[in-house]
């Protein structure tokens, strides 16, 4: 069944997608009270950008602060209007009438994870940012990219791996 033939219905939003919703946005909303606090303190050089060590290797101004929260939130509503279109999505099995609802609540779980983790993860090295702008501490360390790449890459083959397995169960 090509994309243009598969199904499209509203499926409704899981507790288990509200709920990582809302914890998200109250981490970021606090992200942005701790920055809009902390402003005023800041200098006028802030933490740029990072090297793969965590090491701060560039220093901007502090409107540069600005930055990361403005990027992961227009990715964060983008990706929220794409989880409503799981039929445009690419799949790596066929989509069928008799599967469509159970692939599509996969792969829109997985861009609400994907999503929320990457939110989270901006929030975090704008809360990490102001920190090292105020010289609480030198920099993000080597774990945190591993981390973070470890994160997106896991969440995606574990969504990935899943679709094959629904599709096995299916066919049972």
């Amino acid at each position: 069944m090509g994309k243009e033939n598969r199904p499209k219905f509203t499926l409704p939003i899981t507790k288990w997608e509200q709920a990582l919703n809302i914890v998200t946005i109250i981490v970021f909303i606090s992200t942005i009270v701790y920055l809009i606090y902390h402003w005023r303190l800041l200098p006028d050089q802030v933490p740029a950008h990072y090297n793969a060590a965590g090491v701060v290797d560039r220093w901007g101004s502090k409107g540069e602060m600005l930055i990361l929260p403005i990027i992961g939130i227009v990715m964060w509503i983008g990706m929220t209007i794409l989880e409503r279109y799981p039929h445009a999505f690419n799949y790596m099995v066929p989509i069928t009438m008799e599967n469509a609802s159970t692939q599509y609540k996969n792969a829109r779980y997985m861009i609400n994870v994907l999503k929320n983790g990457i939110l989270l993860s901006f929030s975090f090295l704008t809360w990490e940012g102001i920190k090292i702008a105020l010289n609480h501490q030198t920099g993000l360390g080597i774990w945190f990219p591993l981390i973070f790449l470890s994160f997106i890459f896991a969440a995606m083959i574990y969504f990935i791996i899943r679709s094959f397995r629904l599709r096995k169960k299916e066919k049972q």
